[in-house]
């Protein structure tokens, strides 16, 4: 909304001083034009908004009265400048209002408590795009008009249909009864009822979204947590390859971040790791053995010793000749 939008620009000038209509509309995410307009519907309501020419110019606001928010300590006010760094919201497509928020806390700061936090924030980082293995981290990330009607159906409380395409399947239409949102490790699901049982969706894989007038049919209170891990649980049991397997311990934490689920763990006698793990079928399971190389014995199932065998012989034949 463009109220919130000009909010969020007198804020910046009043947090950063002198800014370009290009930093600014960066901020804000909207053209510079839409930046030259906001400036001037500031101006003309009475906001104290000057302008400066020239290479290094760009545009300030004269000092004015402040609203000091003194009931956040120092800790509680940290607690949310690092939260803004997250990724649960740039996945339910909030990182712009959170933003928005973050400038209007920072604001409402005394002067003495804002200096400090604006040290202390930069001095953590959450859930950056890499891990010290260099492995970078991709979240999946829905087109935000299709997250914004999910957001709106699970909130307004109405059914929502979606275009959805499942793997290897055609797409087909859905009309669900929204329950909740869901992020873990970067992906996003929605958890519904459709036709009177449950039913759990990939945000990213929704095509196209709306939400419809009807209401939805679902319980007044929810409890996210508990539904999660029920339908968790139940997708394991009804989806997965057991699989019982001998590791080396430096390439533990390398096997675990590839498996669904951990079933048990013990130690052998040789040192290495017993683990009975869970993963999505055969092709994952040999795929992530396969990268341990020498450092993995499967033990169980013979499909996926057998699988092992087949794909290591087929690239000694290659190499061989």
């Amino acid at each position: 909304m463009r109220a919130d939008r000009l909010v969020s620009l007198v804020l910046l000038l009043r947090q950063r001083g002198r800014m370009t209509a290009g930093q600014l509309a960066g901020e804000l995410e909207v053209s510079a034009r839409t930046v030259l307009r906001d400036v001037e519907a500031l101006s003309t309501a009475g906001i104290p908004l000057y302008a400066d020419r020239g290479r290094h110019g760009g545009f300030s606001l004269l000092p004015g009265l402040r609203t000091e928010l003194t009931g956040l300590n120092h800790d509680e006010a940290l607690a949310l400048l690092t939260a803004g760094s997250g990724r649960g919201t740039k996945v339910f497509g909030l990182g712009t209002a959170l933003a928005s928020a973050m400038r209007k806390v920072v604001d409402a700061l005394p002067e003495g408590h804002r200096a400090s936090l604006d040290d202390a924030a930069t001095r953590f980082l959450v859930e950056p795009e890499t891990d010290l293995l260099s492995r970078r981290l991709v979240p999946e990330e829905a087109a935000s008009a299709v997250m914004g009607q999910v957001r709106q159906a699970v909130l307004t409380g109405h059914r929502l249909r979606f275009h959805y395409a499942a793997p290897e399947r055609e797409p087909r239409w859905h009309t669900v009864d929204p329950i909740g949102l869901v992020t873990v490790r970067g992906r996003t699901y929605l958890l519904a009822i459709k036709a009177g049982k449950d039913r759990t969706y990939r945000v990213s894989r929704m095509m196209t979204a709306a939400v419809l007038p009807e209401r939805a049919q679902r319980p007044d209170q929810v409890d996210l947590d508990r539904i999660w891990t029920e339908r968790s649980a139940q997708f394991l049991a009804e989806n997965h390859l057991q699989v019982l397997v001998r590791v080396n311990p430096t390439r533990r934490e390398e096997l675990l971040n590839t498996v669904r689920a951990v079933r048990a763990e013990e130690s052998e006698a040789d040192g290495w790791v017993r683990l009975d793990v869970d993963f999505e079928d055969l092709r994952h399971a040999v795929w992530a053995v396969w990268q341990l190389d020498t450092d993995a014995e499967v033990l169980a199932p013979d499909s996926l010793r057998t699988a092992l065998r087949d794909r290591a012989e087929a690239v000694a034949g290659r190499y061989r000749a």
